[in-house]
Parts: C-alpha cells; structure tokens; sequence
C-alpha cells in the first residue's frame, strides 16, 4: 500500500517538474523506476557555478514522503553542504524530528509537504549560498572563509570541466 502511494505522488510530482519545469533544471528515470531520478542542473547565474552543468542522482525511499530522498551530485562538486562523496547536506533532507544533536529545529528538516521540486530549489538556493555554519565538506569551507579566490578558482576549473565531460 505504501509503495503505490509514494509511485503514485512520485509520478505526479515527476510529470508536474517536467510539464512545468524549473529553470535550469531537467530531470529524467533511470531505468523507469519512478524511486530513481536522473537530474542535470545549471549553474545558478551570477555564482561561481555559472555555466556549469551538474548531474546528480536523486533517490526516494519506498516510505516516501514521510522520509526524503538522498540527492547525490554524480558530477564533481565542491561546496560547503556537499560531502566529499557527492551527498547534499541540506536541512530538509534530513530524517523528520528533532536533531539529535541540536543544532537543527524539526521544523527545518523534512516534511511530507515538500516535493521533488521543492528540493531541487533548495539545493540550486544552497549553490547560491552555502550554509557555512553546517559543513559537509569542511576543506571547502575552510578554503570558502579563508581564501575565497582559491575557492573561485578550483569551482571554476569543475564548472569548466563539468561541460566538458558530459556524455554526448
């Protein structure tokens, strides 16, 4: 019965993200399965990432959306709120509840209320502006508070090469 709750949301939100679209924004299945999404994002204008083109994995468990997915960059990223291994690190995907260590209040993290596009907005807002205060990668958070034209310099060069190597 769960399951073909969330297929039956997931398919609904999977059809409004690309009737409507978001810009910058597209996302495809991967293999059909309605639980695994492949998303390209576009570089945020007017950011260290513009002009670059990110995929990334998005991954919704079978009790969704009581749970939230996993979105995972495929494409190199370096950011404060990605983890080195590509997982974003952004308060509404993480588990509903209170923070076990407090440092979050339950009313930013999951709810059953956000969408498929609700995250992928959040996550292109985080490309804009990291939250410094909540590393996932703290190398790039450090090189961002410290030497912030070094920081520059190594997204552009993963800007640059983010169109280089895509899949033709």
């Amino acid at each position: 019965m769960a399951g073909s709750v969330s297929g039956a949301l997931l398919r609904r939100q999977f059809q409004d993200l690309n009737k409507n679209g978001i810009p910058g924004i597209s996302a495809g299945l991967r293999k059909d399965n309605l639980y695994d999404w492949e998303v390209l994002m576009v570089g945020p204008e007017d950011t260290v990432y513009e002009g670059g083109l990110f995929r990334a994995r998005m991954r919704f468990p079978s009790d969704y959306p009581n749970m939230p997915p996993v979105l995972k960059f495929i494409s190199p990223m370096w950011h404060p709120n990605v983890f080195p291994d590509g997982v974003v690190c952004i308060s509404i995907l993480h588990s509903p509840g209170e923070d076990e260590h407090g440092l979050e209040d339950a009313g930013e993290r999951w709810l059953p209320v956000h969408t498929a596009e609700t995250i992928l907005l959040s996550v292109m807002a985080m490309l804009s502006s990291p939250n410094l205060d909540s590393p996932a990668n703290v190398d790039a958070t450090k090189q961002y508070r410290d030497d912030y034209q070094a920081y520059k310099k190594r997204v552009r060069e993963i800007v640059r090469r983010s169109v280089e190597d895509l899949p033709e």
